[in-house]
């Protein structure tokens, strides 16, 4: 796991990075435009809106848990996006970022419960083990950090990424988010205080490659216009808030600034890119 720490200053700038391509799954459908105009009205009173996991043709995954099979899907959707093979990503030089507030209750609540009709495999309660499964599945071998939170910590991921990219220790980073909620829709419904509905479930990763945009890490006091049209576009999806902006967003371009930013806990992140 990468020892990478977060900037020490209020503002900090990492130069020469864009992102590539998003791939979007959630509870409304694939990509940005499955999500509806308004997700409060488009649930129409459900608490949850769940996403399906795909059916993966491989023994392999015959226990992986349903958040794990979501990450891999997550990462195959961005390869569709990007109009990129396996290969492409495959090897030393491709970074994986994970960040996650809940994708790994469910497992917990299996194994605990004994739920689902058979044993889970300990390993799959742990929060790594939705990045091993798509580090495997990929042939991912270079440097990986794992971040826990909502979308504050979704902001930290996309600025760990550039830092990667500016200190040359690889030539992609994927991004990656997963956040179900079914199995503890409960625990977050208790939890009204930290969340508001609906919650939607998603997976979602984005690639960032070298390029001419300077990023920006930032604690910015009001959320950026795309944290408020993420949040009514998709609903509540916790870490993967700040990429299913990034693909409302769509690429990056030289003209103007593009500004995230994600709050969690009290604390709000930010990040902007403009042209270096």
């Amino acid at each position: 796991m990468s020892a990478l720490a977060a900037p020490a200053r209020p503002t900090a700038v990492a130069t020469g990075t864009r992102v590539a391509a998003v791939g979007l799954l959630t509870g409304w459908g694939e990509g940005p435009d499955a999500l509806p105009a308004d997700a409060m009205r488009a649930a129409a009173g459900r608490d949850v809106i769940t996403l399906a996991p795909p059916a993966l043709r491989s023994e392999r995954f015959r226990r992986a848990t349903r958040e794990c099979l979501l990450g891999v899907a997550a990462v195959e959707a961005l390869l569709r996006a990007a109009a990129l093979g396996r290969d492409d990503v495959r090897g030393s030089e491709t970074a994986l970022v994970y960040v996650t507030t809940a994708a790994y209750g469910a497992s917990n609540v299996a194994f605990v419960e004994a739920t689902a009709g058979g044993t889970l495999h300990f390993p799959y309660t742990a929060p790594s083990a939705v990045p091993a499964e798509v580090a495997i599945e990929f042939g991912l071998t270079g440097p990986y950090l794992i971040l826990l939170g909502g979308p504050a910590a979704a902001i930290d991921a996309l600025w760990q990424a550039t830092r990667l990219l500016e200190g040359r220790g690889c030539e992609r980073v994927l991004v990656l988010a997963v956040e179900t909620f079914a199995e503890c829709e409960g625990l977050w419904l208790r939890g009204r205080r930290l969340v508001r509905g609906p919650l939607v479930e998603a997976a979602a990763c984005a690639l960032l490659v070298p390029g001419g945009f300077a990023a920006t890490y930032t604690a910015p006091a009001e959320p950026a216009p795309l944290e408020t049209l993420a949040r009514r576009r998709a609903g509540e999806t916790l870490a993967c808030g700040p990429l299913v902006a990034l693909a409302l967003s769509g690429q990056m371009r030289a003209r103007g600034p593009l500004a995230l930013s994600g709050r969690w806990r009290g604390r709000r992140a930010g990040l902007a890119w403009t042209a270096a």
